[in-house]
């Protein structure tokens, strides 16, 4: 379908990624994708991104991010559709998915997180320390010592 004038993006939709994407909306363990799978079916209507944005409720450039998502990741979901559909829902949950955000990039690899923890949580005694119990610059000094990371602040 061909949606023309102002906030509107070509949405088109095949009748499995129609299906899957209504399944989506009804379940209530995922209330974000549920509501980006709405902007898509909505879309599908010729609705403007305003009128989508009051009836959702999102706020109208949101609408405008899931439709213009949708329109670039079409291509590859009717390939998968295709060739693999039985990933097809897996790849709609990636398109309506959170983008990573920006930010640094994670400190510690999640094993290290395991250990700092597992040292925080085993009895003073096993690391030959003299402390009643487990301060932030004990367990600090302790992961330092045993090898797990070169630094912690």
């Amino acid at each position: 379908m061909v949606i023309t004038g102002p906030n509107k993006s070509v949405i088109a939709v095949t009748e499995m990624q129609r299906h899957l994407l209504e399944q989506l909306v009804r379940r209530h363990r995922t209330p974000q994708p549920a509501k980006r799978a709405r902007v898509i079916l909505e879309s599908m209507d010729g609705l403007s991104n305003n009128t989508i944005s009051r009836r959702i409720p999102l706020e109208r450039p949101q609408v405008g991010v899931w439709r213009e998502r949708w329109v670039s990741a079409y291509d590859r979901l009717c390939l998968i559709e295709t060739e693999q559909p039985e990933k097809l829902e897996e790849a709609i949950l990636e398109v309506l998915a959170d983008a990573p955000r920006p930010g640094a990039p994670a400190t510690f690899t999640p094993e290290q997180i395991v250990h700092i923890v597992a040292i925080a949580c085993e009895a003073n005694e096993e690391s030959e320390r003299p402390v009643n119990h487990w301060t932030p610059r004990e367990v600090r000094n302790e992961a330092v010592k045993r090898g797990i990371v070169n630094t912690i602040s």
